[in-house]
């Protein structure tokens, strides 16, 4: 990931490109099969030479699905070590080897950190964007479980040992004891409360075209103008696909916020979504020095929801707006 933000990670087989169940989506898919797929899909606009596409948002065809597997351009992650129950108080670590088998030591910060670690459930009923601590071998930090069940572990970061501009988002599976039952559905919401905020994502995706998505977030009916930078940004948009988490580039619009600035209440996004079907998309944006996460479901069909669902917390720009503290 780097800016603009790109946040923008296993199955025997297509079926866990579609599979859509809760087993499926802890499996591995080689990476050469999410190609191959991706191969297959025409974007819904043709570029134009002179000016862009038509309604494509610039032209930009969907970037490859990502995070589906422990490896990518030869980096690959290792098996994760966590707390292996709900309660239990442990350290989650894990470490990068390069190409070559020697353990990734240089990386480049983006977004001011040099690793970002994404958590989450299989179902998408869990959700965690942290960072982890690097001691020149193992990444870690000090973690403990809310809810049992099969997660899913992203590495997402920029190696610093390549000339080459590389995104590199690797994956590993983590299963937490304990009886439980998944989410057996995942409804279109395109709204959410969360600690007091209320956030409403307006716009669509599109399969194989990039499209812009806008978040709004009030509190207590009006605007939100206290948006701070939170990571070099206004804030965090984290996209998977329904069924086999595949981990989308989620870019933000505008410029990079200046440090002491504040913004709202809109939020701007450009992602680009690779295949038809449901996605499941989780904001992260900061206010008075804390951090919030509002959850999203949107289909690439546009489909609307009967009625605006009220969405508990799991737990992304527009640069217009702007205001000095």
């Amino acid at each position: 990931m780097k800016t603009p933000v790109r946040l923008g990670a296993f199955g025997l087989g297509l079926a866990a490109l579609f599979g859509g169940t809760f087993a499926l989506a802890a499996n591995v898919v080689p990476d050469g099969v999410v190609e191959d797929r991706l191969n297959e899909i025409e974007p819904e606009h043709d570029m134009d030479m002179e000016g862009g596409a038509e309604d494509d948002h610039g032209g930009h065809e969907a970037d490859p699905v990502r995070g589906l597997s422990i490896e990518q351009d030869g980096y690959v992650m290792s098996a994760v070590t966590a707390p292996a129950a709900v309660g239990d108080e442990g350290v989650l670590a894990f470490g990068i080897t390069a190409p070559g088998g020697a353990p990734l030591t240089e990386y480049t910060e983006s977004h001011e950190k040099d690793l970002h670690l994404i958590v989450v459930r299989a179902d998408g009923a869990e959700f965690r964007h942290v960072h982890p601590e690097f001691d020149g071998e193992t990444w870690s930090l000090p973690w403990s479980w809310n809810q049992p069940g099969t997660y899913r572990v992203f590495a997402d970061f920029v190696p610093g040992d390549t000339a080459e501009e590389l995104d590199v988002t690797l994956s590993q599976t983590v299963e937490v004891a304990g009886e439980y039952a998944p989410r057996a559905d995942n409804p279109v919401t395109r709204t959410a409360s969360v600690d007091g905020f209320d956030v409403t994502l307006t716009g669509d995706l599109a399969a194989g075209a990039t499209t812009e998505l806008t978040v709004e977030v009030a509190k207590d009916g009006a605007p939100v103008t206290a948006l701070e930078p939170y990571l070099g940004a206004w804030g965090h948009l984290v996209a998977l696909r329904e069924g086999d988490l595949g981990y989308l580039h989620v870019h933000p619009e505008g410029d990079e916020p200046e440090p002491g600035t504040t913004s709202g209440p809109r939020i701007v996004f450009a992602t680009a979504a690779p295949t038809e079907g449901r996605y499941l998309l989780y904001l992260d944006f900061q206010v008075d020095g804390q951090v919030h996460t509002a959850p999203f479901v949107l289909d690439t069909d546009g489909t609307e929801p009967a009625a605006p669902a009220e969405s508990a917390s799991p737990h992304g720009h527009d640069g217009t707006d702007a205001h000095d503290d």
